[in-house]
């Protein structure tokens, strides 16, 4: 049988056509290098801004604690729904840092973990919660029992 080589060189799927498929794989490390460059310079410059996102959220913060004590006299509902406002737009402005949005895709990566969870039935919670109780019971009265058998024995050495 002879062998048989196919005729594109960057398909592979033959030994000979390794050398194919190298090139191919330096083409896109290549590839990811430029592109790493380009997301470092990026994100080189946004950190340079986030700085003054983070004073911007840090003034919200302190002008909210000073108008929420300027204007105790108001009612306290006023006042909790300002701080509110006042604290959404702060976590609005944290949001578009980068430390801001690692935050937003941990919580989303959780929320997914979360739905995979296998949660137990409404039996098998019961019956744990049950276990739990009678544990808590046996432990309490046997330290009950400890602490009244101290008690006896430091009482007889002090009287």
């Amino acid at each position: 049988m002879a062998e048989q080589r196919s005729p594109k060189p960057q398909v592979g799927g033959s030994i000979p056509s390794w050398p194919a498929i190298l090139r191919q794989v330096e083409y896109e490390r290549g590839k990811e290098k430029s592109s790493q460059f380009m997301a470092e310079k990026v994100e080189t410059e946004g950190r340079n801004q986030d700085w003054l996102k983070w004073i911007a959220v840090a003034a919200l913060i302190m002008a909210g604690v000073y108008l929420n004590s300027y204007f105790s006299s108001e009612s306290l509902l006023l006042r909790a729904i300002g701080l509110v406002v006042i604290a959404g737009f702060a976590g609005w402005i944290a949001s578009l840092t980068a430390k801001g949005r690692d935050l937003i895709d941990l919580c989303l990566e959780a929320r997914v973990e979360i739905r995979k969870v296998v949660w137990p039935s409404r039996q098998e919670t019961t019956q744990t919660t049950i276990v739990v109780l009678i544990v808590i019971v046996i432990v309490a009265i046997i330290l009950w029992l400890l602490d009244s058998m101290l008690n006896g024995i430091i009482s007889s050495f002090i009287t």
